[in-house]
């Protein structure tokens, strides 16, 4: 049963704004649809992530917004943190982070010096209570949190906290910041609440609301929530026409804010979470530090958007082309020129250097690999993960590694031979070790060598009969495989709608596929064709609806929030 939170503490504070509100937390399960005809349904439940979140606050408060402190850890699944989340609840520990948060977001937007961005209205006296005011801040405010109007109930609740804080206080923003904290402690805010409600088209079907599907588009293309527009759109019933939800997807797709989506969708396939916390061993690679790790990062966004999302080139270019961006960190770990006076500069490696597309820039090459050396395995097997859609099982529990890792000279192609020869390791390895070992000229970091322990490197490798050699080959091999665009296309789709495809997906997959090839493999024209689908939108009501966030809380004896 999904659970918001509970918290247990002497928070006097936030018992206040949270009763005040007329807001608890408990789960529970909602009646099937068919119990409650004409009602509205809860279908799904995605809890924001944290560049969601950050995209939310600079929308409806402004950019500048400081927003500092811990968020809880995503999950990953069916290869996913956008999937993954659907499956995440908010820990108690978490719960008093997001309150955190929200003290601090509510004490900067009430400030005197930003105070005229939150309305057009002003008190009639800052010191007293103004309900007429506090209206209009929490209505515009709560309908930019929420990513729909809120209810009559929803804005007075909000109202009434202002007044009472304002009552108490003496002053009217005091007030305001409180409800505030309201709006931003809200299951409302913090889990995207899929809905669906009775379509008229199609008596005993349901459709998603508009705001729902002004919710999956506007995350989808730019990761944050709805704008007024948009908004807008969902609630007249345009979203629910073929011609305004193409007119709505055409402005989306232009917009730079696309990048922005490409960034966050990018951030999550290429499981780049993983920089956090990622260590080297300081004698193996010297050069390895927090500003090298995050500037390699950058450079794979960069790189990626760029080429897919402002140039808009054929996707398959990612494994083959030698044109990225590098910073002076990056210039000296891949030991070229950086003569920009900017921080960034368009750089284009010789053919000499191997560099081809972004599984051979430091990110892919420093993230999977060892601490303090290189893995051709565990780039294979990531390589298959994230850009085929094949996931390798885990090794046996019984293998022998006595004998692989008895191997401390010659090459690392030299010891996974031995993997070759044990029947419970060789069905995966010949599948990830080849095009992990036409990888092995760059290190633990992804710097250049052609020597391991003195012996010349081989970097020939084959899978299926199909040979090719080093990094090049490699792009060259990857380029020509439909699994790489098919994998997209599948990734895409599961991001947008937050579940994992199944069977019943094969068939509309394999023809978003073809139809992408047939586009040239461009990214943006893909994500605009998934979105106009009907497949997009559909419902898929569980035979027992999932647990549904309600809105109550009870204080302890003590003061706090149980």
């Amino acid at each position: 049963m999904r659970r918001f939170a509970t918290i247990a503490g002497s928070a006097a504070l936030a018992t206040a704004i949270v009763l005040s509100a007329g807001i608890a937390v408990q789960a529970a399960w909602a009646d099937p649809p068919q119990s409650t005809a004409g009602a509205e349904q809860i279908v799904a439940i995605r809890r924001l992530t944290e560049s969601q979140y950050r995209h939310a606050i600079a929308d409806a408060f402004g950019a500048d917004v400081r927003i500092e402190g811990r968020f809880e850890p995503e999950r990953r699944e069916a290869g996913l943190l956008a999937i993954g989340s659907a499956q995440l609840s908010i820990t108690p520990a978490g719960f008093e982070q997001y309150f955190r948060l929200a003290d601090l977001i509510a004490g900067q937007v009430t400030a005197p010096e930003r105070r005229a961005r939150l309305a057009a209205c002003q008190p009639a006296a800052e010191t007293a209570r103004d309900d007429a005011c506090a209206r209009q801040i929490v209505s515009r405010v709560g309908e930019a949190l929420f990513r729909r109007p809120l209810t009559e109930a929803e804005s007075a609740a909000r109202v009434q906290t202002a007044a009472a804080g304002a009552e108490h206080t003496g002053d009217f923003y005091a007030g305001v910041a409180l409800a505030l904290k309201s709006l931003l402690v809200a299951p409302e805010f913090l889990f995207r609440m899929e809905r669906a409600e009775p379509d008229p088209a199609a008596p005993g079907q349901y459709r998603l609301t508009g705001s729902t599907k002004a919710e999956r588009l506007s995350f989808l293309f730019w990761d944050a929530p709805p704008d007024a527009e948009l908004r807008r759109a969902a609630a007249s019933g345009e979203l629910h026409t073929a011609q305004g939800l193409r007119r709505q997807l055409a402005r989306l797709a232009a917009s730079p804010r696309l990048q922005q989506g490409g960034r966050a969708f990018f951030t999550d396939m290429l499981q780049l979470e993983h920089f956090d916390g990622l260590t080297k061993d300081s004698k193996a690679y010297p050069k390895f530090n927090q500003a090298l790790a995050d500037s390699a990062r950058e450079q794979t966004l960069r790189t990626t958007v760029d080429m897919l999302f402002v140039q808009k080139r054929d996707y398959r270019e990612l494994f083959t082309s030698n044109s990225t961006f590098i910073n002076r960190h990056l210039a000296a770990l891949y030991r070229v020129p950086f003569n920009s006076k900017g921080d960034w500069a368009a750089f284009t490696f010789p053919k000499d250097a191997e560099r081809s597309g972004i599984i051979t820039e430091a990110t892919f090459l420093s993230l999977f690999a060892h601490p303090a050396a290189s893995s051709p395995t565990r780039r294979g097997v990531k390589l298959h993960e994230i850009f085929m859609c094949e996931p390798t099982p885990d090794p046996p529990a019984d293998v022998d590694f006595s004998k692989v890792q008895a191997l401390e000279t010659g090459t690392v192609r030299t010891r996974l031979l031995a993997h070759m020869e044990n029947e419970g390791c060789a069905a995966c390895h010949r599948v990830s070790d080849p095009v992990g070992l036409a990888l092995e000229h760059f290190d633990g970091v992804g710097q250049r060598r052609t020597l391991e322990n003195g012996q010349r490197i081989d970097v020939e490798a084959e899978i299926n009969g199909v040979k090719f050699s080093a990094a090049p080959g490699l792009g060259l091999y990857l380029r020509q495989q439909q699994k790489i665009p098919a994998c997209l296309v599948r990734n895409v789709y599961g991001y947008g709608v937050g579940r994992a495809p199944d069977e019943r997906d094969e068939d509309y997959l394999a023809d978003q596929t073809e139809a992408f090839a047939s586009d040239g493999y461009r990214v943006p024209h893909m994500m605009v064709r998934i979105a106009s689908s009907p497949e997009f939108f559909k419902v898929k009501l569980p035979a027992r609806a999932k647990p549904a966030t309600k809105v109550a809380a009870a204080a302890t004896h003590e003061g706090g929030l149980q």
